[in-house]
């Protein structure tokens, strides 16, 4: 069992767990993810890790209330404990080559928090990180603080203007490039129409460029086919070939049809939830 070390509410929809889990915490990097199961009648669900911290061998994860296993696990409290939480897996994101660089780092929306460990160990590198984190508007916005203090400059957007530009994170990355600035790698992580417009500029700049796929996936080592992903003409699974890929060569139409696919499966499963969690209240 993996206790719950710490709970924080970071906005309505969205909550941030600390769980001891010591022999992932050892060997965990940026980049990688777990897999959970709440109990032992529960899913399995994948989800980055948002942080972690050796010496008190614990992980974070950050997670929006979406469906059934994620609602679930916004219930638990602090003491409470996670049957299965299986990691790290995937490959960890290779940064070492880009200490002393200039990199931007751009998360959107729940995105940020897959961004942040990313821009975390590029500062620790010694290389000059800007930040670019994209949300709908203010009361969304999350780890501000941790992300400043991540980074060499911060730039907050939201759709609605209520805080920082508004506008998108493209806006600023093109206003950025466009002033100057010379990076050696764009990271972007979040929405995956967000990847493809980053990816579609930063192809016109010719800046190499690293997205996070996050697909549909089930057992998390390469085994079921299920994280399948286009890259390059070639097929890739973002399990143990990701989850990190080259973000000029990704074919995003392809991965945004099949993130649609169980819609309508996803609605029901979460209206039978809704109708039990009912007939118990």
């Amino acid at each position: 069992m993996y206790k719950i070390i710490r709970k924080e509410v970071l906005n309505p929809s969205v909550k941030l767990m600390e769980i001891e889990a010591p022999y992932i915490a050892r060997k965990v990097e940026p980049g990688q993810f777990i897999i959970l199961r709440i109990d032992e009648n529960g899913e399995r669900i994948p989800l980055t890790v948002a942080d972690y911290n050796r010496e008190k061998g614990t992980v974070t994860i950050i997670f929006q209330e979406v469906g059934k296993t994620t609602k679930k696990l916004g219930t638990l409290k602090e003491g409470d404990a996670l049957l299965d939480f299986v990691g790290p897996l995937g490959a960890a994101t290779e940064l070492e080559a880009y200490a002393g660089k200039k990199v931007a780092v751009i998360g959107g929306g729940l995105g940020s928090a897959i961004a942040y460990p990313q821009a975390k160990k590029l500062h620790s590198l010694g290389a000059e990180v800007h930040c670019i984190a994209g949300f709908r508007n203010k009361d969304l916005i999350i780890l501000e603080k941790e992300m400043a203090e991540a980074s060499t400059k911060l730039f907050i957007t939201t759709d609605d203007g209520s805080n920082g530009v508004k506008g998108f994170v493209t806006d600023v990355l093109k206003r950025l490039i466009d002033e100057g600035n010379k990076y050696d790698l764009v990271i972007a992580i979040g929405p995956l129409i967000m990847m493809k417009m980053v990816s579609k500029l930063t192809k016109e700049y010719g800046i190499k460029t690293l997205v996070s796929m996050n697909p549909i996936m089930i057992d998390g080592t390469g085994m079921c086919g299920g994280c399948r992903v286009t890259v390059g003409g070639k097929i890739k699974f973002a399990c143990v070939d990701g989850p990190d890929f080259d973000g000029h060569e990704v074919d995003f139409d392809e991965a945004i049809r099949r993130q649609l696919m169980y819609k309508t499966e996803e609605k029901l499963s979460q209206e039978k939830h809704a109708c039990r969690i009912g007939l118990n209240g």
